[in-house]
């Protein structure tokens, strides 16, 4: 009777079959939102309070078990909408998926993480249990959420650099100067008034409208407010950056 011999491959290991199954664990899969907003010129990201371990009373991104029949997308509104009270989002994007397998000491948990723009003229009710803190002075985190935070701000600053993201970030219309406190507290470093507006203003990611700011109390002549000329994200200048000063 002939024996069928096992297919192996060049290095000496048994090669699989095509389609066969590869362990029969099934994952914890959630999702997370990095929220970001700029408010009083400071990036802040919104974090909740654990009250129950693993590590209670620490601060960890919204966002939850995604169900058996959602989208990651649909999932991660609903949690947003349901625990933090917070729908008024002015872009979203998918950042990173983290799979280390002890990132949770409960069971294996895959987190998909997003990236959420707020305005920085809308002001979210949220619960007792949560809060805004400024990216740059976070609390004990949970998880590796400090991690996905970083990531985040890590990627909020490149776009800022070759897209126009800042409308998700700013009120629908504002000074220079308002618009340049948006982007400082986000890139972390000084940035040129005038280079800063002629930038804007040569890739076309900003326009002035017929409209002044109400006049300060020190008078001087009213400064002319802008808009951005769209409202949805565009890739601007994949070239150039914003660089920190010499």
């Amino acid at each position: 009777m002939a024996v069928r011999q096992k297919q192996v491959g060049t290095s000496g290991f048994e090669t699989p079959k095509i389609g066969a199954p590869v362990g029969q664990s099934h994952f914890r899969h959630e999702v997370l939102a990095v929220v970001f907003q700029v408010k009083a010129s400071r990036l802040r990201v919104l974090l909740w309070q654990r009250a129950r371990e693993p590590f209670s009373g620490a601060w960890a991104l919204p966002g939850g078990r995604v169900g058996d029949h959602e989208r990651l997308g649909s999932s991660l509104g609903r949690h947003l909408a349901t625990k933090v009270d917070l729908t008024d989002v002015g872009y979203l994007e998918q950042l990173e998926t983290r799979s280390d397998f002890d990132r949770d000491p409960r069971e294996r948990t895959i987190a998909t993480a997003y990236v959420a723009l707020v305005s920085s003229d809308v002001n979210p009710s949220v619960p007792g249990d949560t809060q805004w803190w400024a990216v740059d002075e976070l609390p004990e985190t949970a998880f590796d959420h400090a991690s996905i935070v970083g990531s985040a701000r890590d990627r909020l600053r490149a776009k800022l650099t070759y897209t126009n993201v800042g409308y998700a970030l700013a009120p629908a219309t504002f000074t220079i100067a308002e618009l340049k406190a948006i982007y400082v507290a986000c890139l972390g470093h000084a940035v040129s008034t005038t280079n800063f507006q002629r930038v804007l203003l040569r890739r076309k990611v900003i326009e002035a409208t017929s409209e002044v700011a109400a006049s300060s109390r020190v008078g001087g002549r009213p400064a002319t407010l802008y808009r951005f000329s769209q409202r949805s994200l565009v890739v601007t200048d994949p070239f150039a950056v914003f660089r920190p000063p010499l």
